[in-house]
């Protein structure tokens, strides 16, 4: 395994680059957690936050193994190409992408748009040779795979709760749901936590391996990187995105508490299962694909096909721009560093 000089400083930069990387996802992924549970009307946006803030933290004890992490750091780019500059032009890339779909409210995936900044700033320095085949492979298969469980998941569960209701009043389902959706609310943000805080701990980790401050034999980075990033999730989930709790809320299909329940229930048993596997899927991804579920679990004409479409187009898009603006940041930061 080869080393970098890098000074201190420039690595205590990086780090704290990649926290706020991590921030962001946070605050753009938050609406994914509580867009359904706000947009039902079952818990006001702040308290819907400040629980899925919460839950993003307590996954750092349930998902012990850093199976995520490991696929980030050391299986979607050579660990022998990383360096400073690397590092510098994934994260720019990534969180550019993320800026520029936030602030246009499309909830596009912030995992995948870090996975595009690795591609790109690794291709920028050393040939489409840098890429690892299998972990990429992995998480483009999860592309079309983790919306198509959580669209699989969330209509099942829809079915399965008419079935098991059919006697019961809509008033009698709506205050059993209200109840349940507050659990199925609070799995969600735990399975996005679980997945997409080990992302940036993989990037950190790569960093301290590859500059030689952390060891590659080691099967678990250091415990302060683990607690950072966490906590950078989680607050960056109190801090909210909005504008896109709107469009995964209402501009897809109109909920229920029993449709937002059902939704959050695919979707979380979805993220549960790719974290287990070790892909780094798309929190965005998975619970629109529930959502559409859902709607269609309840007649095809209930989900608006249009806004699903524009949504898609921008799933598309996210791995090519995000590998467009890395290489540019890369080769910004070959100059700057």
């Amino acid at each position: 395994m080869h080393t970098f000089q890098i000074s201190i400083y420039v690595l205590i930069a990086l780090i704290a680059l990649a926290l706020i990387f991590d921030f962001m996802n946070g605050f753009h992924d938050a609406a994914n957690a509580i867009a359904t549970v706000v947009s039902t009307g079952v818990l006001k946006p702040q308290t819907a936050v400040a629980m899925a803030a919460v839950f993003n933290f307590v996954a750092i004890l349930v998902f012990h193994q850093l199976t995520v992490a490991t696929t980030v750091g050391k299986g979607t780019i050579d660990p022998g190409v990383v360096d400073q500059y690397v590092v510098f032009g994934a994260l720019v890339g990534a969180i550019f992408w993320n800026l520029l779909t936030w602030y246009y409210g499309i909830p596009s995936s912030s995992s995948h748009a870090l996975i595009g900044g690795l591609v790109g700033a690794a291709v920028a320095k050393s040939g489409t040779g840098a890429l690892v085949a299998a972990g990429l492979i992995k998480t483009i298969v999860f592309i079309v795979l983790s919306p198509l469980l959580g669209f699989i998941f969330g209509s099942i569960m829809m079915l399965l709760v008419s079935w098991v209701f059919v006697r019961s009043t809509p008033r009698r389902v709506d205050a059993w749901f209200r109840r349940l959706q507050l659990v199925s609310a609070s799995m969600y943000s735990l399975g996005h936590g679980g997945n997409d805080a080990q992302k940036t701990i993989g990037i950190i980790w790569m960093l301290l391996i590859a500059s030689g401050y952390s060891s590659a034999a080691e099967s678990m980075p250091p415990y302060w990187v683990i607690i950072g990033c966490y906590t950078a999730i989680s607050l960056g989930t109190l801090f909210g995105g909005w504008r896109i709790v709107k469009t995964m809320g209402q501009k897809i299909t109109k909920l229920k508490p029993v449709g937002g329940f059902c939704a959050e229930t695919g979707g979380a048993i979805t993220l549960f299962m790719a974290t287990a596997l070790g892909v780094p899927v798309s929190t965005t991804h998975t619970i629109t694909g529930a959502i559409v579920g859902v709607g269609a679990a309840q007649k095809m004409s209930a989900v608006r096909w249009g806004v699903a479409g524009n949504i898609v187009w921008a799933w598309i898009f996210t791995i090519p721009a995000s590998a467009f603006m890395a290489a540019v940041a890369w080769w910004v930061g070959t100059r700057i560093f």
